[in-house]
């Protein structure tokens, strides 16, 4: 009867996370529909694939084709749009080009605030074809306005759809219209649609100045069929350096909003394969969701002042879809839980039932546990890296066997749980070890209290181990009974956790596989009274053999393939100043297609003002000297060089002599520039830009774009040291050189300058 009840256990264990993991997001229909008011799945495909056969960041000719189409499609609708072409300037890493929005609006009935639905159509220089990031959010805008026009109904309110530019370059195109499009101050609420992978579900995440409790029964209105989110991911959020397209409605234009993000398959993200065939039809479909419930919502709400000054602490729960309590309740909940457990313990030593001997020896195990599922996740993900070299190459983090290594660790890491407290199955009272843990969560919810009250749904577990533990004092069932029960009741916590302890490793890479088993440690503890035997269990040998299998099949799979691409890069950088050439590689490990350039003569390191800005500031592994092409690089006229007073005014034109798709202004010393200006656009709004050596200006030439006019002003005294380096993504066809093209199972590497020339040179100023 024990062995039946530990198997029932382990069997209700699993369902309740193929449950929680199935909640997530909406399956695929088995039928389609045919209402014309409805969302069509196949509609919104048709739509992807026309918009994502080729890249098309700002400055491609498949840029234009894409914004063409997308205009088309909203013009069928029978929407007048209006293409916004404005010049714009990124306030935290001074990044600009000329944006081209496309607008479009639907009137209302009233005159009331505007629903706003954003997304952006430019893919991510210079190799993505952009079909989940954001493709995605283009084609369900796209859809969802279909079906929602095809109801014949007028909103109450007006509609704005804004298919942004330039967001990939720095949210340029969001900035350009916050900063100069009059129909900013009509909105009241922003739904902006993103990706950063191909799949998972959608993780909605709210941006407000203020705090969230309007924000979340709004959304909890509008009634999304699976809506995911937690007030821990937003406790987060409002800490990072958030950078969607919504960020800068909110810091700009105090507009509060939700984006509707995916960010699993992070491997996809900015690469080639971002493409038609490998988005997630489900995950598709789950942004569908939240644009069609919430479009039907909003459209008719009152959006005039959705500000709160209470924030609401949030999960996913079963059954009622997602728990809410104001965070003023965290504090209570925590002194309640405390004095519980104090009364408990109180109880259970006057009773007899737990022992002081056998409560500190419980310590030992689970924080010994806790340590050891930490150490080798951490360490053990350290190792593979060397093991695997390869994996350094993917700069997500995120490798293709990501999902395996995943549940290899879950099952070593529950080994590793199982064998530690197989060493204390001696213990008398087995309500014993369920104190510690207990003690260390609250003390937990106690750190998190002042900072991360957020993540106060974490008290939940510790009300349910007190149950159980009050169960464990005050009656006295059977141990097979009182395991079922404490499965049970713990059904809400393995529901809230199970997705968590994906989604760390997920999102942010999988050296924060570390976290997650912490997580596990912490969980198994709080459940002892379900793992716990006297004699050592089948599950021991059972996880131990299926880490070892998941662990050799993602080493078996730690390759490449046609499906799962290896990226690399090989750059040419020319010195127009002293006439050298270099060829330059971020790859860690070389291939056939980097080796054809680098060899044993190539030299480590990296050249001095060689490398362009990038997300991971990410430097040449391998450079090498080659031939000088002696490729034109810029003109460069001095247009005004004035002296007035203490100051000096300066004005420079930067015309390229082929096709250029960036310019990057570099200097040697620090520099303050005042009334700095790009082409008219004012930087950081007419403030002073004080900056240090290094990248002051990076500038992406758009199709509006012939050339590029700074001027400033610097203090007379100052010296100019700058350099430029302007950059081409047509080193594979340019016909100065002869690189053999990539295999089937090479892409290029994202997030860095890549197949590109490079070609540098100082500004005589």
């Amino acid at each position: 009867m024990k062995r039946v009840s530990f198997i029932l256990s382990v069997l209700i264990i699993l369902g309740v996370i193929s449950w929680s993991f199935s909640d997530l997001k909406p399956a695929l229909p088995k039928e389609k529909s045919t209402l014309k008011t409805d969302f069509s799945l196949d509609n919104a495909l048709f739509h992807l694939k026309n918009i994502s056969e080729k890249a098309h960041f700002v400055g491609s000719e498949n840029h234009k084709k894409v914004q063409d189409y997308i205009v088309a499609e909203l013009q069928k609708m029978g929407l007048e749009t209006e293409i916004q072409t404005q010049t714009a300037i990124n306030k935290k890493w001074i990044a600009g080009t000329t944006a081209e929005n496309i607008l479009a609006r639907i009137k209302g009935s009233e005159n009331s605030k505007a629903l706003l639905l954003l997304t952006h159509y430019d893919s991510n220089p210079h190799s993505s074809v952009g079909a989940s990031d954001a493709g995605s959010g283009v084609v369900t805008i796209l859809e969802g306005i279909r079906a929602y026009l095809a109801k014949n109904e007028t909103p109450k309110n007006d509609i704005i759809i804004l298919i942004s530019d330039a967001e990939e370059l720095g949210l340029l195109g969001a900035q350009a219209f916050v900063d100069e499009h009059s129909w900013t101050k009509d909105i009241g609420l922003v739904l902006n649609f993103e990706a950063r992978g191909s799949g998972g579900p959608s993780y909605m995440l709210m941006e407000t100045n203020g705090k969230n409790s309007k924000l979340l029964s709004e959304f909890l209105a509008a009634k999304p069929n699976f809506p995911v989110a937690n007030s821990l991911m937003y406790s987060i959020y409002k800490r990072l350096p958030n950078d969607t397209d919504l960020t800068v409605f909110r810091q700009d234009a105090n507009i509060n909003g939700f984006n509707f993000a995916f960010i699993d398959d992070h491997f996809d993200y900015h690469t080639a394969q971002d493409s038609y065939e490998r988005l997630d039809r489900e995950t598709l479909l789950h942004q569908a969701d939240y644009l069609t419930t919430s479009l039907n919502y909003f459209a008719n709400s009152d959006l005039t002042n959705l500000n709160s000054d209470v924030d609401y602490v949030y999960v996913n729960f079963p059954f009622i879809k997602m728990l809410t309590y104001p965070f003023s309740y965290v504090t209570p909940m925590l002194i309640t839980a405390g004095i519980i457990f104090l009364m408990l313990l109180f109880f259970g030593i006057s009773l007899n039932k737990i022992t002081i001997k056998g409560v500190l020896k419980g310590f030992i195990p689970f924080l010994v546990s806790i340590i050891l599922c930490g150490a080798i996740s951490f360490y053990g993900w350290k190792l593979l890296e060397i093991i695997h070299p390869q994996y350094q190459d993917m700069l997500h983090g995120f490798t293709y066997n990501g999902h395996v290594y995943i549940i290899a660790f879950v099952f070593l890491n529950l080994w590793i749980l199982l064998k530690t407290y197989s060493y204390f199955r001696k213990q008398e009272k087995i309500i014993d070890l369920i104190v510690a843990p207990i003690f260390v969560w609250l003390l937990i919810n106690f750190l998190i209290l002042e900072d991360f009250k957020g993540a106060g749904f974490l008290i939940i577990p510790v009300f349910t181990a007190l149950l159980i533990f009050a169960i464990g004092v005050f009656m006295n069932l059977e141990h097979r009974s009182k395991r079922i029960l404490s499965t049970l009741l713990f059904i809400p916590t393995i529901y809230i956790f199970a997705p968590l302890i994906q989604m760390f490793p997920v999102g942010l890479g999988l050296k924060n596989l570390v976290i997650s088993g912490v997580l596990i440690a912490l969980i198994f503890g709080l459940m002892i009274p379900v793992f716990y035997q006297k004699k050592t269990t089948w599950l021991l040998k059972l996880t131990g053999v299926f880490a070892i299998i998941f662990l050799g099949y993602a080493s078996y799979t730690s390759g490449f393939s046609v499906d799962n691409k290896k990226p690399n890069s090989i750059v040419y950088i020319q010195n127009s100043d002293d006439k050298t050439a270099y060829f330059g590689t971020y790859n860690t490990t070389l291939d056939t297609y980097t080796k054809q350039i680098f060899d044993d003569t190539s030299i480590k390191g990296s050249i001095a003002n060689a490398e362009t800005k990038s997300k991971y500031n990410t430097r040449f592994t391998y450079h090498k000297k080659t031939d000088f092409k002696n490729i034109p690089s810029s003109d460069i006229s001095v247009d005004l060089d004035t002296i007035i007073g203490e100051n000096r005014f300066l004005e420079l034109v930067v015309t390229p002599n082929r096709k250029v798709n960036k310019l990057e202004f570099i200097t040697k010393n620090k520099i303050t520039l005042k009334q700095f200006k790009v082409n008219d656009a004012l930087v950081l709004k007419g403030k002073n830009y004080s900056t240090k050596t290094g990248t002051f200006l990076v500038y992406t030439l758009g199709n509006a774009d012939e050339d590029v006019t700074l001027s400033f002003m610097v203090n007379k005294d100052e010296k100019l040291d700058f350099i430029l380096n302007e950059v081409s993504y047509d080193l594979l066809t340019n016909p100065n050189f002869s690189i053999n093209a990539r295999s089937e199972e090479m892409m290029p590497m994202p997030f860095v300058t890549n197949d590109a020339i490079i070609i540098s040179k100082k500004l005589e100023l």
